[in-house]
């Protein structure tokens, strides 16, 4: 039996909620909205497809039908919309965190968070220090989708599965992010060597194209706003697997965003690095050998978040 709250009916919420249900990651899914109707047409049309799924009830709440949450997923903000960063979301986004945090923690104390709404990192800064829950128990989306997007991508490039590409992405899940090239590997081969390895050499392309991949991966949220106005089925599929992670027992490491004390020699902000997370919450980061360049860049994205937060009223 497993109870996850998703707060926020919007494109992202209503589809992670829809994909929960899908997945069978949860036995009870309660949409909580301020425009209730908008919670209750969601619920409604997500739950008359209960019949081909695993059985779990959907249903529309308010803050107190989160009580016994297992996690408790935050989408609630305003949307980024074309030209808008993700940080200039920032002030906006921090005042509906605010007013929503009180109202939740008191009812779910013992559940584990999961923040999505952007600028993620900042928001999950806030809401370590604003709940007054154990920082274990409060986890940013961070650069999971981002990493997703790489992998995604290099498995094209390497006519490869996506299983066998071994990458992510650290930093902020925004324009400082970037990736441990050091650390990449595509089935046991490091990323620059792979293509002699394999039998598809031929039609692989790479030329150790780092900078490239990394742009794709920056733009892509901005690509697809443009396109079709938002994104919300790769960050709801994103979301699913971090909340399928933080219902088992065995620990799995992904890229989330928590607090960091010390790591890397960086303090008091949230990013993500390569943390592993199980049903106790975020266990910590895995301290892999990074260079002296990528720790350069891990502590320049964190730079920028400490500039935005310290213009924030939190």
């Amino acid at each position: 039996m497993s109870k996850i709250s998703v707060i926020g009916a919007g494109s992202v919420g209503a589809t992670i909620a829809n994909d929960l249900m899908v997945q069978g990651i949860a036995t009870e899914i309660v949409l909580i909205d301020i425009n209730q109707k908008k919670a209750v047409g969601e619920a409604l049309d997500i739950y008359q497809g209960a019949p081909f799924c695993v059985p779990t009830i959907v249903r529309p709440g308010d803050y107190e039908d989160a009580e016994g949450s297992d996690i408790v997923v935050i989408t609630s903000g305003m949307p980024r919309k074309p030209g808008m960063t993700r940080l200039d979301l920032a002030q906006n986004n921090v005042n509906i965190l605010k007013q929503i945090t009180p109202n939740i923690v008191k009812v779910a104390p013992n559940a584990i968070y999961v923040i999505v709404s952007n600028p993620v990192d900042i928001l999950t800064y806030v809401f370590c220090k604003i709940s007054g829950l154990p920082e274990r128990q409060i986890i940013g989306s961070g650069t999971i989708l981002d990493t997703s997007r790489l992998q995604s991508e290099l498995a094209k490039r390497f006519c490869i599965s996506p299983k066998n590409v071994h990458a992510h992405v650290y930093g902020e899940h925004g324009d400082t992010s970037f990736v441990p090239w050091s650390l990449v590997h595509i089935a046991n081969n490091h990323v620059d060597s792979y293509r002699e390895s394999s039998p598809d050499k031929d039609k692989i392309q790479w030329n150790s194209d780092y900078d490239d991949v990394e742009e794709f991966v920056r733009k892509s949220g901005a690509m697809i706003i443009e396109n079709k106005g938002a994104t919300f089925y790769a960050v709801a599929m994103s979301v699913c697997h971090i909340c399928k992670c933080l219902l088992n027992t065995a620990s799995t490491a992904l890229t989330v965003s928590t607090m960091l004390h010390g790591q890397y020699g960086i303090e008091d902000v949230c990013l993500s690095a390569l943390t592993l997370v199980n049903n106790t919450g975020a266990r910590g980061i895995i301290k892999n050998p990074l260079t002296e360049e990528e720790i350069r860049k891990l502590h320049a994205s964190a730079d920028k978040l400490k500039s935005v937060i310290a213009q924030l009223d939190i």
